[in-house]
């Protein structure tokens, strides 16, 4: 016997990430159901350590439920209490839209479809510029390690972060969050001789943008990144 797997798209997001600015009472999301067939979609947040009933206490998704008829599209609301989260820095959470299974026929497979996305919220009085958050990171070598300090108040999202020696690639990752005030060490081959870094890496912006940065970073003496021009293939 052949079990029949039933072929449809699902729900799709209009962005790939959620600003929240505290000075707006509320944010909002299009979802869109791009199958054919009337589906549920339930969307709630978690947070990062904090339990998915601590965050609801603090926001509102209206609504949480939403009956879909095939190719609709949904406005999914997002209202904040106005306390419970930092206000000296960003908080991150994760919003989740999912395409709630309908009732199968016989030999067919249904698939539950979730779509998850940052949300930033970011509380008043913070100066700095978002948009420059990634140029701002502090790069330098210590203890045979590479060490980068965020200090502004933003998070920063990074892609294909590589750093290489002499042409020797000594540090590789496919993807970072960097914390607001925080000081990471990221571990490096063993160097065989003196010299600098090669550092490159690729920031996300508010817009989801991809923004590519380079910086040579030598010592212990701090190096920011500066914004490279990207190519096209």
């Amino acid at each position: 016997m052949t079990l029949a797997a039933q072929a449809q798209a699902g729900i799709v997001l209009n962005t790939t990430r959620v600003i929240y600015p505290a000075t707006d009472k509320e944010v909002s999301l299009q979802v869109h159901n791009t199958g054919t067939a009337e589906i549920l979609a339930q969307s709630w947040l978690e947070g990062e350590s904090e339990s998915t009933s601590s965050i609801s206490s603090l926001f509102a998704i209206t609504p949480s439920l939403a009956r879909m008829a095939g190719n609709a599209k949904q406005l999914i609301r997002i209202i904040y209490s106005g306390e419970g989260l930092a206000t000296d820095r960003e908080s991150v959470l994760w919003l989740n839209v999912q395409e709630i299974p309908q009732t199968a026929r016989e030999n067919e497979l249904q698939v539950a479809i979730r779509q998850r996305i940052k949300l930033f919220y970011r509380p008043q009085g913070l100066t700095e510029d978002p948009l420059k958050a990634a140029q701002s990171l502090q790069w330098r070598l210590r203890d045979g390690q590479l060490e980068v300090v965020n200090p502004g108040p933003y998070h920063v999202s990074t892609i294909k972060l590589q750093a290489t020696h002499q042409g020797q690639v000594v540090l590789q990752e496919d993807s970072r969050m960097l914390v607001p005030k925080a000081r990471l060490q990221l571990p490096l081959k063993p160097l065989t001789t003196r010299g600098p870094l090669d550092l490159a890496f690729i920031g996300i912006n508010d817009f989801g943008a991809q923004e590519p940065y380079r910086a040579k970073v030598s010592g212990d003496r701090a190096t920011q990144a500066s914004k490279a021009e990207s190519h096209s293939d």
